[in-house]
């Protein structure tokens, strides 16, 4: 997740099912796999799809899900004793000390920049990540969104110099650090007066998203991150960042470079699960386990089969 270190291409296959087992057998042979995963849901649900997308082909897994928030599994990466788990790219910036560096606020540069850096420095292998980005954002009310055209924050800019009335709620971090409202605001000129603030308590979205969905207060805006479950049930649409000001997180397989080199097809195995994985189709995800209450391995295979997996 996106604040998460402060708080916080398709690839297809045409490679036959007896094939890939044989090939799991032996990998199997040099004993089992370890995936695991961050505390949150969408980390558990991305490496559920792994851990599924693996065991498909006969590679014998150990399931260690939920492990721990992003600095655990990082260090559990580094040891050897997690050899396979989904992470954001941009948290390549905060890894490395390189927050300032503007090559973190494009998902190419982003992306060329951690692997080639993780995989010089530590021999981690960072497969391609997914299109969609869960960093910090500012979703409105679909009403709101439909009625003056707002699909992005420059539309949001033009919105509020016309003196359109705006109401965002939001964590008193996400108003004041610099990295979060502020960025927006410098990158797309415009400012939030108080009254057009609903500053609320801790830095749950959940809180953030009720409250615009509800139209608490007058508020009509929320403070989220891109792929949270409950934005499209709450009928909200989050602005696209059209200038970047934000760090992009964009999650993917992260491998130790062994395991990557004694299994050189997994890539080919995993790519199609995260490459369907658009903002839209994440949101949905997270949304039927949070939401509806699905179970998350159900969603899982959910997924893979959409994509052409075996699940």
């Amino acid at each position: 997740m996106p604040a998460e270190p402060t708080r916080r291409i398709l690839l297809a296959t045409s490679l036959a099912l007896p094939a890939l087992r044989g090939t799991g057998v032996h990998a199997q042979a040099s004993g089992p796999i370890t995936v695991a995963s961050k505390l949150d849901t969408e980390g558990a649900l991305l490496g559920q799809m792994m851990a599924i997308a693996l065991e498909a082909r006969g590679v014998a897994v150990r399931a260690r899900l939920q492990l721990g928030p992003t600095r655990i599994l990082r260090q559990a990466l580094l040891a050897g004793e997690v050899d396979l788990y989904p992470e954001y790219t941009g948290n390549g910036a905060f890894f490395f000390q390189q927050e300032d560096d503007p090559a973190w606020k494009r998902a190419d540069t982003a992306y060329e920049r951690v692997k080639e850096l993780d995989g010089a420095r530590n021999d981690i292998a960072w497969l391609r990540p997914a299109p969609a980005n869960n960093t910090w954002a500012i979703a409105v009310r679909g009403d709101l969104a439909g009625r003056a055209g707002l699909r992005s924050l420059e539309d949001l800019a033009r919105y509020l110099t016309g003196g359109g009335t705006f109401k965002l709620a939001a964590s008193a971090e996400f108003v004041e650090s610099p990295a979060a409202l502020p960025a927006f605001q410098r990158a797309y000129g415009f400012t939030l007066s108080s009254s057009q603030l609903l500053v609320l308590p801790g830095g749950d979205t959940a809180v953030t998203m009720r409250a615009a969905g509800e139209g608490l207060n007058g508020v009509n805006a929320a403070m989220v991150y891109g792929t949270d479950g409950a934005i499209s049930a709450l009928s909200l649409r989050v602005l696209e960042d059209t200038k970047g000001a934000q760090i992009v997180y964009q999650p993917a397989p992260c491998a130790r470079g062994e395991v990557a080199r004694r299994l050189p097809e997994l890539q080919a195995w995993l790519g199609p699960a995260f490459a369907g994985l658009t903002l839209e189709r994440l949101q949905a995800l997270n949304a039927a386990i949070v939401v509806e209450g699905r179970p998350l391995r159900d969603v899982a295979r959910e997924h893979l089969r959409s994509v052409g997996q075996t699940g």
